[in-house]
């Protein structure tokens, strides 16, 4: 079953949206509030986000700059009707907006549009298979046991095959370091995905920037 996150403050409209949810099938997770949201997402697997604005601690355009790496559809919802943040909302990567008050089953009908046209969240890579939903790595039809940070790291470099990744944009990415230190972080987690999934070839290290996969 498909899992969409609700972030939203207000109660009474929560409880509308997932009443909504579980009417079309939707299992469905809360968040009332910006940081939790943030924190949600870079713990769980979600198929879409319903995202209200108007949030404590950070706003939902604040949340979406530090999530829109995952690449996870996002629905906007927000009772600000201006069109600037109609356009901010959609040029930040959203997929749609919607005002409320809004009428649960055109909610519906835009979440089943949303999921349904996103992409398969597979990604394969030679022998290796990458199931975003279902959170696993195959490799020749056996599953590979990743720890949280090994799968994080393997999706930005599926996401990124060919290109070169620095260590700073790595750790800014899979752990939120955006300050200039000195770690191995990068270099041993990098490590243990070429050892437990036998890329030592296809894992290049790039002298004094950092790593990239290579093409097939």
């Amino acid at each position: 079953m498909k899992t969409v996150l609700v972030v939203e403050d207000e109660e009474n409209i929560s409880k509308l949206i997932c009443d909504t949810l579980a009417l079309g099938g939707y299992a469905y997770d809360l968040a009332f509030d910006g940081e939790k949201a943030v924190e949600k997402v870079l713990k769980e697997q979600y198929s879409l986000i319903l995202l209200d604005i108007m949030l404590p601690k950070l706003n939902g355009f604040e949340v979406m700059e530090r999530i829109k790496y995952k690449e996870i559809p996002i629905i906007f919802l927000s009772a600000k009707n201006d069109v600037s943040s109609i356009v901010k909302g959609l040029q930040d990567g959203g997929q749609d907006y919607i005002r409320k008050p809004f009428e649960p089953l055109e909610l519906l009908a835009r979440i089943d549009l949303r999921i349904g046209t996103s992409d398969e969240n597979i990604y394969k890579y030679k022998d290796i298979v990458v199931n975003i939903d279902e959170r696993t790595v195959n490799k020749n039809n056996i599953q590979i046991d990743l720890t949280p940070k090994e799968y994080e790291l393997l999706i930005l470099l599926l996401k990124n095959v060919g290109t070169a990744l620095s260590r700073d944009m790595i750790l800014n990415e899979i752990w939120n370091i955006k300050e200039d230190i000195e770690t191995r972080t990068v270099d041993y987690h990098i490590q243990q995905l070429r050892k437990k999934l036998c890329l030592k070839d296809e894992i290049k290290t790039i002298s004094k920037i950092g790593y990239k996969i290579m093409k097939e």
